[in-house]
């Protein structure tokens, strides 16, 4: 299942979500134009190591430009190509906006990004020794991915559906789309082995996600309700 757009319309112009899917999608251009090698120090430099962040290994002097707690925010506005940028952002543009109205823009950007730091942990918990770096805004995505879950389970969202040779476009659940993907992550982060050698950083998805719904309540506006019911995009008009 590939989530398209939600049917559940906010009242306001998202600026922080634009804001944070233009410091990602700026910060890739300019990884890229260092060419691949200088790409990959600036990796090392500025993603978040867990060898490095528990202390257990140290980067050479000319690549430890930064501490390396703070390298576990830096990372999150960091990818490793096209594909992995386009996916993040693509999820923050369908269910990033409705979490900015429901917490509002400065608790809003605080929550996405002490989501972002608990998955990130969650993933140097796994992997306490890995010298891989870990990049990406997935973890901080979705944090956002568990407060929409709590807060709008039941909003419609557009989808593809993959059965085998065949694809289908239909409205489906928010929950379930949500639950899908978190089972998804859970199933794959048990079977995996420790990430010695890279890849997906599931359990860091994993981190994310219960943070997201553990935090949701805090950081949410008073009047915003848990388990809202559907909004729809219908026209109005006034008499």
């Amino acid at each position: 299942m590939f989530p398209l757009k939600d049917d559940n319309p906010t009242r306001i112009v998202p600026i922080f979500t634009w804001v944070l899917i233009a410091l990602n999608v700026v910060v890739f251009l300019y990884q890229v134009s260092l060419g691949p090698e200088s790409s990959r120090v600036f990796v090392y430099k500025f993603g978040a190591i867990p060898g490095v962040v528990t202390g257990d290994s140290r980067l050479p002097l000319n690549i430890a430009v930064i501490p390396p707690f703070l390298s576990i925010f830096t990372s999150m506005f960091l990818h490793g190509g096209w594909l992995h940028l386009i996916g993040n952002m693509w999820f923050l543009w369908i269910f990033g906006n409705n979490i900015e109205e429901a917490m509002g823009r400065v608790r809003y950007i605080i929550f996405y990004l002490v989501c972002g730091f608990l998955a990130s942990y969650s993933h140097i918990v796994s992997n306490p020794g890995s010298v891989i770096p870990t990049i990406g805004a997935s973890g901080a995505i979705a944090g956002v991915l568990g407060a929409y879950i709590m807060l709008y389970p039941r909003a419609r969202v557009w989808t593809l559906i993959f059965l085998g040779f065949f694809s289908r476009l239909m409205y489906v659940p928010a929950g379930i789309i949500l639950g899908y993907w978190f089972l998804i992550q859970v199933l794959s982060g048990s079977m995996s082995a420790r990430q010695q050698d890279g890849g997906v950083a599931f359990w860091a998805h994993i981190g994310g996600f219960v943070a997201g719904v553990a935090l949701v309540g805090l950081f949410k506006k008073k009047d915003v309700r848990f388990f809202n019911p559907p909004r729809h995009r219908v026209a109005v008009y006034d008499e």
